[in-house]
């Protein structure tokens, strides 16, 4: 099997489902010209032309505004977000009218619209351009929210969120968007609310999503080592949640641990451990431990970054304590 990029994956998505169906769009800051600030349009305007792929000024809440509209009145729009960061100036438009009008219109009026492009950290960036809204928007009914970890998943959630009939938030990550992983050449569908278990194991289950997935599979790896066996799940979807998958993981392995690359408060590490006492109190031996970031804005010096962003040795640390190798 072939090995391309997240960035290559994203892109072959969008075209492929643009072939076959003229009302999709695409529009956002320089995905056009430029082949998107992160190359994950690249070449799709020399395909598409400009009235499919279309640049916009620095104005998210217009163009978020009309590709609502859009989607109202019968197309599909991907609207490209530079950063999630930026989406907060286009968060009514977003929650609103996106999110409520299905519900608003009694079931009248559909908006099939994606809202992509990269969350949370990436380097040093700081405070305002390093925010993880997942939970943010998972917090809204009437939308569905995607955090793919990889190629393959993204390709095939990508597609599957373009054909869905409901508001889309795909978010992505500007440090991923060089991964390589096997993508199929051939087409395939991703169901949006089905988590994949990405490593099997007895001892422990270790939950996360987007780029952080890394750190707990690094985490795993390690445990390994020294005779721990984690079973890694990748949720994908952080609404809806498949909390199955989890919980049957931990009536399994009876110890949970969710990393995630978020604040405490609200996250949706805190869904997760809450579904799980509720539904398989009986079968935890340990309490749930939970691995966020700093419970603080994100700061620009190195030495911050990497205190404020889960580490691999935060993971193994929480493992040992569920498992009482340390008491």
């Amino acid at each position: 099997m072939r090995t391309i990029q997240f960035r290559e994956a994203i892109c072959e998505a969008m075209s492929e489902e643009m072939r076959t169906n003229d009302k999709i769009y695409l529009m956002g800051e320089e995905v056009a010209e430029y082949n998107g600030a992160y190359k994950a349009s690249k070449g799709m305007l020399d395909e598409f032309g400009a009235k499919r792929v279309i640049d916009t000024p620095i104005s998210e809440l217009g163009f978020a505004g009309i590709g609502v509209g859009s989607a109202m009145n019968g197309l599909r729009p991907i609207i490209e977000f530079m950063t999630f960061n930026f989406s907060m100036v286009a968060i009514d438009q977003i929650i609103n009218n996106a999110a409520k009008m299905r519900q608003m219109s009694g079931g009248q009026i559909n908006v099939p619209i994606v809202f992509r492009g990269p969350t949370a950290s990436a380097g040093q960036l700081a405070a305002t351009h390093s925010q993880a809204f997942e939970s943010w928007y998972a917090n809204c009914p009437g939308l569905k929210v995607v955090v793919p970890s990889n190629p393959y998943d993204a390709k095939g959630l990508l597609k599957a969120a373009i054909r869905d009939n409901d508001p889309v938030i795909f978010m992505e990550s500007e440090q991923m968007y060089g991964d390589k992983g096997e993508v199929p050449e051939g087409e395939y569908i991703l169901p949006i609310g089905v988590a994949d278990i990405k490593r099997e194991g007895t001892d422990v289950t270790i939950v996360s999503f987007g780029k952080i997935l890394k750190v707990a599979q690094a985490a795993a790896e390690k445990l390994a080592e020294e005779g721990i066996n984690a079973e890694v799940i990748d949720l994908r979807t952080v609404r809806p949640i498949d909390y199955d998958t989890v919980i049957n993981s931990v009536k399994k392995t009876n110890r949970l641990v969710v990393v995630e690359e978020a604040w405490p408060l609200g996250s949706i590490a805190t869904e997760v451990a809450f579904k799980v006492q509720k539904d398989a109190f009986d079968y935890l031996d340990a309490p749930v431990r939970r691995i966020t970031t700093a419970d603080t804005p994100m700061a620009y010096a190195p030495t911050l970054v990497e205190a404020f962003l889960p580490q691999e040795a935060q993971v193994i640390e929480a493992v040992k304590e569920v498992m009482y190798i340390n008491s």
